[in-house]
């Protein structure tokens, strides 16, 4: 990380491209910085498309975009910290892993961004976040009602083109997950790989303790049948967005990264938990607590 960065570090840039830490860094500077128009400049002038899934907002236009940052950057004080913390894909796919402190828009997000960029432009970014940790009435005062929510969220204004061997390992994670086929959810997990799921504030080491997991838990989480949406990323790392019918968490995001053997060694899930109540969302932490056997 520059140390001429305003927001803390160091950020986890082990699995992006030279060219995407560059640019991610250089844009999350200018937008703690509160300059409207170098933050703004790194969206593509023809094609943008800025949503954010929790609340269900969305800008289809460049100009609608910059009418945010008019709105919102000049209220922002010295204290206020939008900044990377995981930087995952290349310039033409990207998640980052980021966090906006309080000061920003008034609770704190810790979420996953899903970008995907033309020419080191961004033309589609989409926010996940839990809403718990921003403050559940207040999310749900600004969220919009959900037989109006966009749905896809623009994944159709935009081509997939992650790495093929990213492609292949989310389609073979996500397959296994939902036919729980926990041998082969096994076989994919490097033996040393973390899960992480940002709404259940928890995290798991080992692939046996993660498939034991998501065994006791399957039939409860909101990606059990999850469909992936679109993915993102380089043969290292990335994320993709998933969608669940009729379940009480619609859709959300993942990072994924790999090993030199196209295994996963880590795995985060980030959806919004203030969907489900205080007992679902207890049930689900405590199963991550192994029994004893």
């Amino acid at each position: 990380m520059d140390s001429n960065t305003p927001y803390p570090g160091p950020t986890d840039t082990r699995y992006g491209t030279k060219e995407a830490v560059r640019l991610f860094t250089s844009f999350f500077t200018a937008k703690t910085q509160r300059q409207i128009a170098t933050t703004h400049a790194y969206f593509h002038p023809e094609q943008t498309y800025y949503a954010d899934a929790t609340l269900g907002w969305v800008f289809h236009s460049n100009e609608a975009l910059l009418g945010v940052w008019e709105q919102y950057m000049p209220q922002w004080g010295e204290e206020a910290k939008s900044y990377p913390v995981q930087i995952l894909g290349d310039t033409r796919g990207a998640a980052v892993v980021m966090t906006d402190t309080p000061e920003l828009f008034g609770g704190e997000i810790r979420g996953i961004a899903i970008i995907d960029l033309t020419d080191e432009k961004i033309v589609r970014w989409v926010d996940y976040w839990d809403g718990r940790g921003f403050g559940t009435d207040t999310a749900a005062r600004l969220r919009i009602p959900a037989e109006e929510h966009p749905g896809k969220l623009g994944a159709d204004t935009v081509m997939p083109r992650p790495a093929p061997v990213l492609g292949a390992a989310v389609e073979r994670l996500m397959d296994a997950i939902g036919a729980e086929d926990y041998a082969q959810l096994n076989s994919l997990l490097a033996y040393d790989a973390t899960f992480e799921d940002f709404a259940l504030r928890t995290k798991i080491r080992g692939s046996a303790a993660i498939t034991r997991y998501l065994q006791r838990a399957s039939r409860q989480l909101p990606y059990q049948n999850a469909a992936v949406v679109h993915t993102v990323g380089n043969e290292y790392g990335g994320g993709f967005e998933w969608t669940a019918d009729n379940s009480a968490v619609p859709r959300g995001a993942a990072t994924v990264t790999l090993d030199d053997d196209a295994q996963i060694n880590s795995l985060s899930f980030c959806w919004d938990g203030s969907a489900l109540d205080d007992k679902q969302i207890t049930t689900l932490t405590t199963l991550a607590i192994e029994p004893r056997r």
